[in-house]
């Protein structure tokens, strides 16, 4: 597929570094560069390829990931995936202009506020959709940890396929758990009910008390990660997604 152009005041201003007028101002003062040349024409048309961000400054900063980005967070425990929530929201982790870049940077599903873990967003909706769309399979795995101990029959209930949580009329999906200790598990489901784990658990008469998703299809979250901190994805990290091999 042949990379977009866009104007570049357009861009920048689309990621959002300012108005139109305001970019205008930069490229006059010779404050953007791309391949270390100043740009005084912020209406030339520049080609959005990934390596963009690698070759343009702006004010003497690397250019934002363009368009088309991927964001492996660490969520934080005590943040919310919403754009309009009281208190703390996952959104605040990041640089405060990209709340203005548009299209706006959108989380893809969401781990509630006492959920920690491998949290993707970005500004790609055909990509948001592909990973949750139900036909894609991507498995989600997360760490347990629980207030009383197993009983042992949990995994066999759980991969059954016949669970049926409180208010639904709909079993689950078959899901995978193996035990870690006698207080906590992993568990991988490939669908995404609402506090899904919490309520699974629920079911067969325990209560979680942490929560943390380590995985999503392929991707693992880097244990040099530290809770807050975010990557970019390249094709291959977001390729790994996908990958056929996940479980």
């Amino acid at each position: 597929m042949k990379a977009p152009s866009l104007r570049l005041d357009r861009l920048l201003a689309n990621m959002g570094y300012g108005s139109r007028r305001e970019i205008q101002l930069l490229g006059r003062q010779g404050r953007v560069t791309l391949d270390g040349a100043p740009v005084s024409d912020v209406e030339a048309r520049v080609t959005v390829t990934p390596d963009l961000a690698a070759r343009m400054v702006v004010d003497g900063e690397a250019l934002d990931p363009p368009p088309g980005m991927v964001l492996l967070l660490h969520k934080p425990l005590g943040v919310t995936c919403s754009h309009k929530e009281a208190g703390p929201l996952v959104y605040g982790l990041f640089p405060p202009r990209w709340r203005r870049r548009e299209p706006g940077l959108s989380t893809v599903g969401r781990l509630d506020k006492e959920t920690s873990g491998l949290l993707l967003l970005t500004d790609d909706g055909a990509l948001l959709h592909r990973i949750i769309s139900p036909k894609s399979h991507v498995a989600k795995r997360y760490r347990v940890t629980l207030d009383r101990p197993l009983r042992g029959d949990e995994a066999e209930t759980f991969a059954a396929g016949t669970l049926m949580l409180d208010g639904e009329d709909k079993p689950l999906l078959p899901a995978e758990m193996r035990a870690l200790s006698p207080m906590a598990a992993e568990i991988t489901l490939r669908e995404g009910r609402y506090h899904q784990v919490r309520r699974m658990f629920a079911a067969v008469g325990n209560h979680v008390v942490a929560l943390h998703r380590d995985r999503m299809g392929g991707l693992d979250l880097p244990e040099s990660l530290a809770p807050g901190a975010y990557s970019v994805l390249d094709e291959d990290g977001i390729a790994t997604i996908f990958a056929a091999s996940a479980k």
